[in-house]
């Protein structure tokens, strides 16, 4: 039974944080990059993806979660109650509700002292990723920023979409690095994580990404779509390699686990307001009200962790 407890947990979570979180991280790949084949842009995903998996399983001892879950240890025995953190992912995730992954799953795996140092380094990474924004939009909003608005392209160069490919393929990476932890925190730790559960772990997470690619992001690719001049390859590549920068600087701060859901929606706070300031394409209050609805949002998944793990310590109680 437990063993059927954890998989069905990892099936769930699997599902869940690819539909949130991955379309938050490839969101503008998937915009900028309508005229491509899904398959394409899944085959490019997918290979990055498998080798990340495949690295750290072999290379670091079956730790496909590159240190994340070290201080977080499979509960014994596991409890059917150890499902429901996805359970309610999932449904929220249908909303197109961009929630943290990190705080609604792993909250429920860890003590009160990791839980809070996972909302310092979270509120932190948000922090600085909404300044950076602001800062490096602040300084190319008028020259460069206002040169792709206006002068759209029919077809994307091919530099840019090499470049862009490129920048995705970095921030996909660390990303991975990054939330692998939300996803195998259902699964046996580092030597224990055979080949058995490895293979199929790893089928399963390249069918999901395979579903949500055919499916263009669904209802979380609004959060990208939103925002001022997204679907442009020059300026989705631009903001991947941002993105994918906080993300290495976060990485090598620590081995604990973050929120990269609040590091992507605060970059793209800062770079809306900033292009609000220097462009006046969008008034500055239409541009606070979509900065608060997607802040808000991300604070209902704090809620709900918050709820969940005070829930469960009755359970348990």
């Amino acid at each position: 039974m437990e063993i059927f407890l954890m998989i069905a947990g990892f099936t769930f979570a699997a599902y869940s944080v690819v539909a949130n979180d991955v379309i938050q991280t490839l969101g503008t790949f998937l915009s900028s990059n309508r005229d491509k084949s899904w398959w394409v842009l899944w085959l490019f995903t997918g290979s990055i993806l498998a080798f990340v998996l495949i690295y750290g399983w072999y290379f670091e001892s079956g730790d496909v979660s590159y240190g994340r879950l070290d201080k977080i240890s499979l509960p014994d025995p596991f409890r059917w109650y150890y499902v429901l953190p996805p359970l309610i992912l999932l449904i929220i995730t249908r909303f197109g509700i961009p929630v943290s992954t990190t705080f609604l799953i792993l909250s429920v795996f860890s003590s009160t002292a990791i839980i809070e140092k996972m909302l310092l380094k979270s509120v932190t990474g948000y922090l600085v990723a909404m300044v950076v924004g602001l800062l490096v939009y602040f300084v190319i909003s008028k020259s460069v920023e206002k040169y792709f608005i206006e002068t759209k392209l029919d077809k994307a160069d091919t530099k840019w979409t090499v470049l862009q490919w490129i920048s995705t393929g970095f921030l996909w990476t660390q990303w991975l690095i990054q939330d692998l932890a939300n996803i195998f925190v259902f699964l046996p730790r580092k030597e224990e994580l055979t080949l058995q559960f490895f293979v199929p772990a790893l089928a399963l997470i390249l069918g999901l990404l395979a579903y949500i690619f055919y499916n263009r992001g669904g209802n979380i690719q609004k959060i990208v779509t939103s925002k001022t001049n997204t679907t442009d390859i020059r300026s989705a590549t631009i903001i991947d390699f941002i993105y994918g920068i906080i993300l290495l600087f976060f990485k090598e701060w620590s081995n604990l686990p973050m929120s990269t859901t609040w590091v992507f929606v605060g970059l793209l706070a800062g770079r809306e307001f900033a292009i609000s300031y220097q462009l006046s394409i969008t008034k500055t209050s239409s541009v606070f009200r979509l900065v608060s609805s997607d802040f808000g949002k991300v604070l209902i998944g704090l809620l709900v962790s918050i709820i969940l793990v005070v829930l469960l310590a009755q359970i348990q109680g």
